[in-house]
């Protein structure tokens, strides 16, 4: 668990499932998807399916909640892109748009990284976004990350084709960075 005032990230836990399948895969168009890969496509998922994968999310590594004021908000994630090289992405989602735009998905980020580089013996940390995604190549700056790639016109969503965007961050930059970071 490390926390930031009022914002919290910690494993999931059995009590938080009715919430996390509310926020991730109950509406048949929710606001968020507009923001997270909308070029994929989704699907809600009934309570019963969600629940077969509960093993998935409780008490998991990799998939975290993040609490604001005590409610569950959103999730941190990160996965393997290549294991024994020890590149790992990962990813973030608040669900609600009134969690939008108060900076907390960057605290989020920044405490996940920290968790992150702390655990593990990670080179790099980074993410996948696209273009169309202001605000989260934004909170990759604000993290002092990097724009290692852009791929250019690969994203095509409501008939306009976007970038896909690769940030990410060194292990000796976080630690040069974390200190100043807001």
């Amino acid at each position: 668990m490390y926390q930031d005032q009022e914002l919290m990230i910690r494993p999931i836990k059995y009590n938080d499932l009715p919430r996390l399948w509310e926020l991730m895969c109950k509406d048949e168009k929710p606001e968020w998807k507009e923001w997270d890969a909308p070029y994929y496509e989704y699907k809600p998922t009934p309570y019963d399916v969600f629940m077969e994968k509960a093993d998935t999310y409780v008490d998991s590594e990799r998939f975290w909640g993040i609490e604001v004021d005590g409610i569950l908000r959103g999730i941190v994630s990160y996965y393997w892109e290549h294991e024994p090289s020890k590149w790992l992405e990962m990813g973030i989602g608040f669900h609600e748009a009134p969690s939008w735009g108060k900076g907390l998905g960057t605290r989020a980020l920044k405490l996940w990284m920290n968790h992150l580089f702390t655990t593990m013996p990670l080179v790099r940390v980074g993410y996948t976004t696209w273009s169309g995604n202001e605000r989260m190549i934004r909170v990759g700056e604000k993290l002092g990350m990097t724009m290692e790639a852009r791929i250019r016109k690969v994203r095509l969503y409501n008939g306009v084709y976007y970038d896909s965007i690769r940030m990410g961050i060194l292990r000796e930059e976080w630690e040069k960075t974390q200190a100043t970071i807001l």
